[in-house]
């Protein structure tokens, strides 16, 4: 199952992939067709090589960069659901990853000290710093207030 927000609406709908992939899933509140945004349902991974170009030249609506390690307890409890957040993001904002044991540049250029820690980005300036796990609705809060102004 995966969760689906209209875009007519905004409804979220909980939806059977193979339905969404046959084009047969509709909105149950106003009957829209529903389509998966492939673009951001899923976390973007970046490296020290392409944080410039698509964290900190990207515009309009705030990325949430997730700086993390595969050895990482509470890096590896927290990787699910910032995939959620990513699949019910309908385009307000952006998740992606990156593991600060293959791209140090970047982890040292922000001072990352303890993972996970998530930064807010929004037209090339970080604006929040989240520091530890931390709840599903503590993220979709800051990811929320942030993305109210996002063009």
């Amino acid at each position: 199952m995966q969760v689906v927000v209209c875009r007519n609406c905004g409804a979220k709908n909980r939806v059977d992939e193979a339905r969404l992939a046959a084009r047969e899933a509709k909105c149950g509140r106003c009957g829209e067709m529903l389509a998966a945004s492939r673009q951001d349902s899923k976390p973007v991974i970046i490296t020290d090589q392409t944080f410039e170009r698509d964290v900190l030249q990207a515009t309009g609506r705030p990325i949430l960069l997730d700086c993390w390690a595969p050895w990482c307890g509470p890096c590896r409890m927290i990787a699910p659901i910032l995939d959620q957040l990513a699949a019910e993001s309908a385009g307000r904002y952006r998740i992606a990853k990156l593991n600060v044991d293959e791209n140090p540049q970047t982890a040292a250029r922000f001072q990352i000290a303890s993972i996970p820690t998530m930064l807010i980005f929004k037209d090339g300036k970080l604006i929040d710093r989240l520091i530890g796990a931390q709840p599903k609705q503590a993220i979709a809060d800051r990811l929320q207030h942030h993305s109210r102004f996002a063009a």
